[in-house]
């Protein structure tokens, strides 16, 4: 058996374009490795969602939309009924083990290829190699740019940083598919558009490195400084990701707004670097907009769609793409951790896209054929042109 699914015709169904829907396999663009080791229940339910942790007053995590979902769409995957109690479901994780338990819940998402940020906790989850080899698919690198500055102002101090950085992110740019920013947690997207000088970066530079000193982790929290990764990245030609609205209590939702970036995007408009715009709710609606008034902005709503329900995945990804252009939308999980969050996403988004699909064929507004052209672009094609996919080696 295939380790996805392709959309070769199938026999005629009473939902055709569901079906496509459900046979094209996916690239993942933004996602994260999922944990090696087994699993007790605090630690699965502490990477359900966005809380820290089950904590005294909210309960057990499983009553989630996320925690339902689970029970309802991994359980069969796993060899259960679907929404088995969660002590049955994680005693059956544990019984297959974390590495059976990974390969069955991968392989039914229908992924091809994953683009993986290595940014985040690098120490405990898979590298892209290993996240991809439990499907057989394709996995590529996403550098995270905070990640990579902690590192080189460690290592080099303030005198080097600025031409380290400079000479890592160059280096980088020869084997990944993309860099990331996570401005949006540590400064927010409020950012001046303007590159700011040498002199402006090493003067940041030097107090970042005096706060390191004084006992501070090496963490990038300086607008200066997060101005001057985003600007590097976009003179490496890739394309840069950006983290932007839902996430966890680490970031100021106000200031992730991405109506936040238009000066940023007006400055970076004739660059010929994509800029890809994460997760976004609940400011999903203002990313369509970007999406559509600039041509190098493109958007996805991965993070919301494992944690909003079945119901609500087809209302937001409905609302994304009222004014985003069908050739701007992409797939994502956002999957991290959890084997779980990767299926969870890919059968919400599959059945998302569907109904919103068929909705459209079924009003006529739109033929069928272009429907099922569409699908083929959000699932996979967008993706694949904007990351340059087709020149890049698998691995």
């Amino acid at each position: 058996m295939a380790p996805f699914p392709d959309d070769t015709p199938g026999p005629p169904g009473e939902n055709p374009i569901a079906e496509l829907v459900d046979r094209i396999a996916l690239v993942d663009h933004h996602c994260h490795g999922i944990v090696r080791d087994p699993l007790d229940r605090p630690a699965f339910e502490a990477l359900l969602c966005e809380a820290t942790a089950p904590g005294p007053w909210h309960g057990s995590l499983f009553d989630t939309q996320v925690g339902f979902a689970v029970r309802r769409l991994c359980a069969p995957a796993l060899g259960l009924e679907s929404h088995v109690a969660p002590d049955d479901y994680l005693e059956r994780r544990a019984e297959l083990g974390a590495d059976e338990a990974a390969r069955r819940l991968l392989r039914a998402a229908g992924i091809a290829e994953y683009l993986v940020d290595t940014g985040f906790r690098p120490e405990s989850l898979t590298t892209p190699h290993e996240l991809a080899a439990y499907t057989g698919g394709a996995a590529h690198e996403v550098v995270r740019l905070e990640s990579l500055a902690e590192r080189v102002i460690v290592e080099h101090g303030p005198p080097d940083f600025a031409d380290r950085f400079r000479e890592q992110v160059r280096s980088a740019a020869g084997s990944a598919v993309a860099f990331k920013t996570i401005a949006a947690y540590r400064v927010g997207l409020d950012l001046p558009p303007e590159h700011p000088s040498d002199a402006a970066v090493f003067t940041a530079a030097v107090r970042w490195a005096a706060d390191i000193d004084g006992g501070a982790p090496a963490r990038l929290v300086d607008g200066t400084l997060a101005r001057f990764l985003i600007w590097t990245a976009v003179d490496a030609g890739l394309p840069i990701q950006f983290h932007v609205g839902y996430g966890d209590a680490d970031t100021d939702l106000a200031r992730a707004d991405p109506l936040l970036l238009m000066p940023l995007l007006r400055a970076t408009a004739d660059r010929g670097v994509p800029i890809m715009l994460l997760h976004n709710y609940p400011f999903h609606r203002h990313a369509g907009y970007l999406a559509q008034v600039f041509d190098h902005v493109f958007v996805d709503v991965g993070l919301a769609v494992q944690n909003v329900g079945a119901r609500g995945a087809t209302r937001i990804l409905a609302e994304l793409l009222e004014l985003a252009p069908f050739g701007s939308v992409l797939f994502s999980t956002d999957g991290c951790g959890l084997p779980e969050l990767f299926h969870v996403s890919a059968v919400l988004f599959r059945r998302a896209l569907g109904n919103v699909l068929e909705d459209a064929v079924a009003q006529e507004h739109w033929k069928a054929e272009d429907a099922e052209r569409i699908a083929r672009m959000i699932a996979r094609d967008n993706a694949r042109r904007a990351y340059r996919l087709g020149s890049r080696p698998i691995g």
